[in-house]
């Protein structure tokens, strides 16, 4: 764990996809280097988890923080739902080794910061569901669009970027059921749910926006690398 005045270590989840690379075309673990220098600009020092093996609080102890990245989408059938034809192929390794650390993260009341998928992870985690398609967040294959929200007083999003901002989306599915003890704190104009809260944990926001491409506005990265580093808002 971080000493006072060092940089927390920040856990980032990969995606494990076949890869090109030098003379190689291979299967790796690998993840946009937005989110690594997301963390590096927010104060802490990244640490990338390969989404392989098995994770419990124990082994998950030696970080100060957690960042469930974006990416495929959730399989349904963690959450007990037939497929909709245009959910993607299942990730079964990365699905269960984000489940396992984001439970493993709340288990140690470890600083989490879920971002688009991480969110609906997080959901899942928490016995959520998921809405499988949803129109007018994903606005073509690695486009990022724009949307309003709206963000609830009192919330911690709120004192971090206001009661209303413009966030980057790239999405195109959402929160149905929220999970046990989760509170929506943020929605699109459309209704769709932009961020939820663990209110009693010392950081635990899911968003579903992609703060890491934001460049200039690094807030939710130094949110949770000050949580990691000063214990936090309850």
């Amino acid at each position: 764990m971080a000493s006072n005045g060092s940089r927390p270590l920040i856990g980032v989840t990969t995606y494990l996809e076949r890869t090109a690379f030098g003379v190689w075309d291979v299967e790796a673990a690998v993840l946009h280097r937005d989110y690594l220098d997301a963390v590096v600009r927010g104060g802490g020092n990244p640490v990338l988890l390969p989404p392989v093996g098995e994770w419990d609080a124990d082994g998950l102890a030696f970080l100060d923080g957690l960042v469930l990245s974006g990416g495929a989408d959730v399989d349904p059938a963690r959450y007990g739902r037939p497929r909709d034809p245009r959910t993607g192929p299942a990730r079964p390794e990365r699905d269960a080794v984000e489940l396992d650390l984001a439970r493993a993260a709340l288990k140690l009341d470890l600083p989490v910061l879920a971002v688009c998928r991480g969110m609906q992870v997080l959901n899942v985690a928490l016995g959520g569901t998921l809405v499988q398609h949803v129109d007018g967040h994903n606005p073509a294959p690695g486009v990022f669009g724009h949307t309003g929200i709206a963000v609830a007083p009192g919330s911690v999003l709120a004192s971090v970027v206001g009661l209303a901002t413009t966030v980057h989306c790239h999405h195109h599915q959402a929160l149905d059921a929220v999970g046990t003890g989760l509170r929506v704190v943020a929605r699109a104009p459309d209704g769709t749910a932009e961020a939820v809260e663990l209110p009693g944990a010392r950081f635990v926001l899911g968003v579903q926006s992609h703060p890491e491409v934001a460049g200039e506005d690094d807030r939710l990265f130094a949110a949770l690398v000050g949580a990691a580093r000063d214990g936090g808002v309850r």
